[in-house]
């Protein structure tokens, strides 16, 4: 069942309003956010495989520049990995968000530790 015109610009007016209201919400419903990341997280593996495989052949061949091509590469896909678990805008509800709150509690409790004995 198509949808009339006026309905067609109620739903487009509604998901404008949505997104506006909570944009983070919507990419994850989307899924834009989770692909962005996970690509990101392939690319690394795929570099770090690939960088494993060259340095083992260089050493193996005994060529000591394609060894060491090999572990940079490796160690640039270990970077993509390792960094997109930490990168954050700083936002609310962004992961370097998170960390803070967290390592605002976790400093909040040291603090106050013994005020309880």
């Amino acid at each position: 069942m198509a949808l009339s015109d006026h309905e067609r610009k109620l739903l487009a007016e509604m998901e404008a309003a949505f997104e506006q209201e909570d944009p983070r919400l919507v990419s994850t419903l989307t899924g834009s956010a989770r692909t962005k990341q996970g690509s990101r997280v392939f690319y690394g593996i795929l570099a770090v495989l690939t960088g494993m495989v060259i340095l083992f052949s260089g050493l193996i061949a005994k060529v000591t520049p394609v060894g060491l091509l090999g572990f940079v590469i490796a160690l640039v896909g270990a970077f993509f990995i390792f960094t997109n678990f930490s990168l954050g805008t700083g936002a609310k509800g962004s992961p370097k968000a998170k960390k803070a709150k967290w390592s605002d509690r976790l400093e909040h409790r040291w603090d106050h530790r013994n005020d309880n004995n």
